[in-house]
C-alpha cells in the first residue's frame, strides 16, 4: 500500500514537472499565445547579423497595413555603410502570422517584391517576429534598451 502511495505521488510530481516544461517549449515556439491586442502600430522589430567581412543590421517596422523594411550593411575593410529602404503592405492573421510584401524600393516599383513570412510571439515580455523560412529571430527594438 506504501509502495503504491509514494508511486502515484512520484507520477503526479513528474506530470507536473513534464507539464511546466511543454509549457515553456510552447511559449519559446510561439505555440498557445493570445497575442491578439497587442497593437504593432510604430513598433521597430531588429535583426542583426555578423559576418567576417560585413555586419547586416535589418529593421521591419509595422505601421498598421504599411510595413517597411531597411538593410544597412557595414562593411568591415572599407568601414563604409550602404543602405536599402524597402517599404510594402502587411497583413495579420489571427493566429499570431504577419505577412510582409515589400514592392518597392526606396520609392520605386521592384520587379520582384521582397516577402516574409513571420511568427509574432512573446517571450517574457519581449516580442519577437521569427521568419518562419529562415528561422531568424528579430527582436522588438525598445527591448534592446530594457536593462
Amino acid at each position: 500500500m506504501f509502495f503504491f502511495l509514494l508511486t502515484s505521488a512520484l507520477v503526479h510530481a513528474q506530470y507536473g514537472t513534464i507539464n511546466a516544461i511543454l509549457d515553456r517549449l510552447e511559449e519559446r515556439r510561439g505555440l498557445n499565445q493570445n497575442l491578439k491586442n497587442i497593437h504593432l502600430d510604430d513598433v521597430k522589430f531588429v535583426l542583426i547579423k555578423d559576418f567576417e567581412d560585413h555586419t547586416e543590421r535589418n529593421f521591419i517596422i509595422l505601421k498598421g497595413k504599411n510595413a517597411t523594411f531597411a538593410e544597412v550593411f557595414d562593411d568591415k575593410a572599407t568601414g563604409t555603410t550602404n543602405s536599402n529602404v524597402f517599404s510594402g503592405d502587411a497583413v495579420r492573421s489571427n493566429r499570431n502570422v504577419i505577412s510582409v510584401r515589400f514592392d518597392q524600393l526606396e520609392g520605386k516599383k521592384i520587379p520582384v517584391p521582397v516577402t516574409k513570412t513571420l511568427l509574432l510571439t512573446q517571450q517574457q515580455k519581449i516580442l519577437y517576429l521569427i521568419d518562419l523560412n529562415t528561422k531568424d529571430r528579430w527582436i522588438e527594438e525598445s527591448a534592446l534598451n530594457r536593462k
